[in-house]
């Protein structure tokens, strides 16, 4: 069973694929062009945001949406202990420094009390990762902005189309990045990103560092540098984007399988989905305590499985510096137990069944 297929997803929309592909063969629209005016287009309306800027992959998002704002040099900017190093390295590449957040044990994204409390004189940001596909609480995080005055980065890279009290994520903050690598919801064929928001300010500012620096040919107001989401993977997200709601609602139908599946097994924990949110299960994580022994057991079932993350952020070699007393632990706690089930599009019922099954025969 694949964890992911993306040859599958290619065969059941080839032909838009291929015509795409060939589109921008046939005039050599390599570098920006009709598709990626109309892709920027397109993908802003469908993530309900005024302004989308493409760019060369998901890191670069989040560093150009840090820089945009301006914020003063070493700035502290508030990040869940639970994320890909992205999240992170974006804000100390940036020239700022990391302040590492407690994750919420309900949706594995930010503990709105325990970042509330890590807030100094010296923060003036907060990324909120909308971890596996669930978002934020966007309405907490904005009323807490707005009490300290801080703004806020929406890492959307695992988190294309979901939703929060009826609103699609991305530019409910005031700036969102998105990665468009392959394995996402919505994927390229190769690297790819955009940063979304409805500040028209911010949106110059991140196409011209994007750029150069520039608007017009030659015309450098300030050093930028070379960051662009080409014509080529611009036509594939293109034609892969009208799909993209169908995906989201069969993931959510596989996620439903599992859950009724995986009911009353003792020792696992499934994950939780608040009320007021649509999750895009970009992936359907499960705790255990067992969780390597499960996993080899899934291998040898024909079952293939990952884990998202394997070490918190504040436990890497990069971040030792950081380390203290006060460093967040559940997201420590948490990365032994965490295991991704086979989740896409490309599953059948029969397909999430034989997960089901194999989990269930698992004698821990």
């Amino acid at each position: 069973m694949k964890f992911l297929d993306l040859a599958s997803q290619y065969h059941s929309i080839k032909d838009d694929i291929d015509a795409a592909i060939s589109r921008i063969i046939a005039t050599s629209a390599f570098i920006g062009g009709p598709d990626l005016k109309a892709f920027e287009s397109e993908f802003a309306a469908f993530q309900q945001a005024e302004h989308c800027i493409g760019v060369a992959n998901g890191t670069d998002a989040i560093e150009i949406a840090i820089e945009a704002l301006d914020l003063p040099a070493g700035s502290e900017i508030l990040v869940p202990a639970n994320s890909f190093i992205a999240s992170s390295e974006a804000v100390t590449r940036s020239g700022h420094r990391v302040v590492f957040c407690e994750a919420d044990a309900v949706s594995y994204t930010l503990d709105l009390d325990d970042l509330e409390r890590r807030i100094t004189p010296k923060t003036k940001a907060i990324i909120a990762v909308h971890l596996y596909g669930h978002p934020c609480d966007m309405t907490g995080l904005m009323d807490l902005a707005e009490r300290h005055g801080l703004k806020i980065i929406e890492d959307c890279a695992q988190a294309h189309g979901a939703e929060i009290d009826g609103r699609r994520i991305g530019a409910i903050g005031h700036i969102g990045a998105f990665s468009f690598y392959p394995g996402k919801n919505l994927g390229a064929y190769g690297d790819g990103g955009a940063i979304l928001t409805n500040d028209a300010d911010l949106a110059r500012k991140s196409r011209m560092i994007a750029n150069h620096g520039r608007i017009n040919k030659y015309d450098h107001q300030f050093e930028g540098r070379n960051s662009r989401l080409d014509g080529l993977q611009a036509a594939i997200l293109r034609a892969k984007l009208p799909h993209l709601d169908g995906w989201i609602d069969r993931r959510n139908s596989i996620a439903q399988r599992y859950l009724a599946g995986l009911q009353g097994v003792e020792w696992l924990s499934q994950p939780n989905i608040k009320r007021n949110v649509r999750h895009a299960f970009h992936l359907f994580v499960i705790r255990t305590a067992h969780r390597d022994a499960l996993q080899g057991w899934l291998k040898e079932q024909g079952v293939d499985s990952g884990v998202h993350y394997p070490i918190a952020l504040p436990d890497l070699a990069a971040y030792a510096y950081l380390r203290d007393a006060d460093t967040p632990t559940l997201a420590s706690d948490l990365a032994p137990t965490l295991l991704s089930l086979p989740m896409g599009e490309h599953l059948s019922e029969v397909d999430v069944d034989q997960v089901i099954s194999a989990v269930r025969s698992f004698q821990p």
